[in-house]
């Protein structure tokens, strides 16, 4: 994709249709409950929940266990959905690694499970996968994301390290199949980058589409609102944010001034849910609760969680 095509595509803001239901087939904006994926760092692992039970081993829904070394302090877990595989989950941890699962029948994966994993390393934090290209990208807060790319879309064990970009403080990646960016992330910015090529020749390009969070503001989270699709969410050393995509012409609001947030995401119903980092304890970037703005707060003792997702491969 040529310069000029990015910026008449900005241009023109054109709007994409409805995103896909967040559980089977209802209308997302129908869905009053819903599933939410969590990185767990004690134990360390992904636990999805459901959001009106009891964050109980009992109530597990899908877990990933990964084990430690450089799989420990998983820090990022992503649903998307593949042509070939169906569902699957991204996932990175601070440890160095990253990863892809298979979401089948089984209810609890392991690191043998893994159909692909690979060692971007310098604490990895976030991770995205390209639909139709099937690239993934992975954000390390070391300052850098480094770009995979697969010589067969559909063989996930086929993905290969092809770029290395640097983005001081890299924390987050998103994709926006609106405008056909990915956003990162990082001290100061949110980029968007557009993705240019196939296969092994794939590469990201940034050509401007920027927000600035200031230079001192050092980004965390970058979730999407499922209740907006020309809207971003974004937490950052300052507050949270949410950015404007409408249009074409991108900008921020700030919506919250608590600090330590490292999670936000905001569901169709409008509903919003994070994770509050508490200061205490052997991970103080934790929190043993995953907080709901519109039901009740759940808590798992002796955990420490870093980020929370909602259940669902949409992008938007």
């Amino acid at each position: 994709m040529q310069r000029r095509s990015i910026l008449r595509g900005l241009a023109a803001g054109a709007i994409a249709g409805p995103s896909a239901a967040l559980l089977g087939n209802t209308p997302a904006q129908a869905a009053t409950s819903y599933y939410v994926a969590t990185t767990e760092q004690v134990k360390n692992r992904v636990l999805v929940f459901h959001k009106n039970g009891a964050f109980s081993d009992a109530n597990i829904h899908w877990s990933f266990s990964p084990g430690g070394g450089s799989w420990a302090n998983l820090s990022d877990i992503k649903i998307r959905s593949t042509a070939a595989q169906g569902w699957i989950a991204l996932v990175v941890a601070s440890g160095g690694k990253a990863g892809i699962i298979n979401i089948g029948s089984e209810k609890h994966t392991e690191l043998n499970d893994l159909k692909w994993q690979a060692t971007p390393g310098g604490n990895p934090h976030a991770i995205e996968r390209i639909p139709g290209n099937g690239s993934v990208v992975v954000a390390s807060s070391a300052g850098h994301l480094t770009v995979y790319a697969p010589s067969s879309v559909s063989n996930l064990a086929s993905l290969a390290k092809v770029q290395t970009v640097n983005l001081a403080g890299a924390h987050g990646v998103l994709w926006d199949p609106t405008y056909k960016l990915l956003w990162a992330i990082g001290k100061g910015t949110v980029r968007g980058y557009a993705v240019e090529g196939s296969g092994r020749g794939t590469r990201i390009r940034h050509y401007g589409a920027a927000v600035s969070l200031g230079s001192s503001n050092l980004g965390h989270d970058l979730q999407p609102d499922y209740s907006n699709t020309q809207r971003m969410l974004c937490t950052a050393t300052d507050g949270v944010y949410e950015i404007s995509t409408a249009g074409g012409s991108f900008s921020k609001r700030k919506i919250s001034s608590e600090t330590r947030v490292k999670a936000y995401v905001r569901h169709s119903s409008g509903e919003a849910i994070s994770v509050r980092a508490d200061n205490t304890g052997a991970r103080t970037w934790g929190s043993p609760t995953v907080r709901f703005s519109a039901s009740a707060d759940r808590t798992r003792g002796g955990a420490e969680f870093y980020k929370a997702r909602i259940w669902t491969p949409d992008f938007q």
